[in-house]
């Protein structure tokens, strides 16, 4: 009788598993945790990116002791646009957006590229404006939009020049 339940036993039960094998699962999941702990405390601690030579370590410095700055700074050049005024994509109201606006190019030297692409730069800033809605536009985050899809609209159109930023004189949103 022991026999038969052997056999019965090995052909429809599964075989016991080990009490060990669950301390080498633990095993093989903590060592790595525990090693990726360790690292990070030594990178956030800054012990790490030294020996790497990852980064310089920064020491104070007076002011006295630094260098002055050279004299070959040049000032930003501007580039007035003219006012723009585009009604808002509001569904059945009526709502408008009037902005005036500053670029800002990289050289002195790309003033007349970015007169003369102007008709093409202020076609494709109208185009963008009629597409948005007055909520796009509210808020900081909302300029903060504008002002990145304005400078990527203006440096596709005024090509061989480099427009650094669009800085808004007066925006009104009605």
């Amino acid at each position: 009788m022991a026999a038969a339940t052997t056999s019965a036993t090995a052909i429809g039960a599964p075989a016991p598993v080990p009490a060990s094998g669950g301390r080498r699962k633990l095993l093989l999941l903590a060592v790595p945790a525990l090693l990726a702990a360790i690292g990070a405390g030594l990178w956030f601690g800054g012990v790490l990116p030294p020996l790497l030579h990852r980064a310089k370590p920064v020491a104070p410095v007076h002011p006295a002791d630094q260098p002055a700055v050279p004299a070959t700074a040049k000032p930003p050049t501007y580039v007035d646009l003219p006012e723009i005024v585009a009604n808002l994509n509001a569904g059945k109201r009526t709502s408008f957006v009037k902005l005036h606006a500053r670029i800002e190019i990289a050289r002195a030297e790309d003033g007349p590229a970015i007169q003369a692409a102007m008709p093409r730069l202020l076609d494709m800033f109208q185009t963008y404006l009629r597409e948005m809605h007055p909520e796009e536009l509210r808020g900081s985050a909302g300029t903060w939009r504008l002002r990145e899809e304005l400078i990527a609209r203006a440096n596709i159109a005024a090509a061989p020049a480099r427009v650094v930023d669009v800085l808004f004189t007066e925006m009104l949103i009605q």
